[in-house]
């Protein structure tokens, strides 16, 4: 067989980086950690009312984590993969 009757190999190339989708994954964590210290603050009857509902945890702390995980998801897609920085 002559090398012409080969099919050629395609390299696939995806959108991003390998690093650019290991810092998607660490900011969809970060988001999942926001969310989850957003849960509880449940009161045991419905006729009495928790305070909890409103701790600095769930109110602010929690927000923030959210919020910071979005910004570091835009910079992970926004960040030029090192592969196209080389070429």
């Amino acid at each position: 067989m002559s090398k012409k009757n080969k099919p050629e190999e395609k390299k696939v190339e995806f959108a991003l980086g390998r690093e650019n989708y290991i810092l998607l994954m660490i900011g969809f964590a970060i988001i999942i950690l926001g969310f989850i210290l957003m849960i509880g603050g449940k009161a045991e009857s419905p006729d009495e009312f928790n305070e909890e509902i409103f701790s600095f945890r769930r109110i602010t702390l929690a927000p923030i984590i959210v919020l910071f995980g979005f910004i570091f998801e835009i910079y992970a897609i926004m960040k030029k993969p090192k592969e196209i920085e080389e070429k």
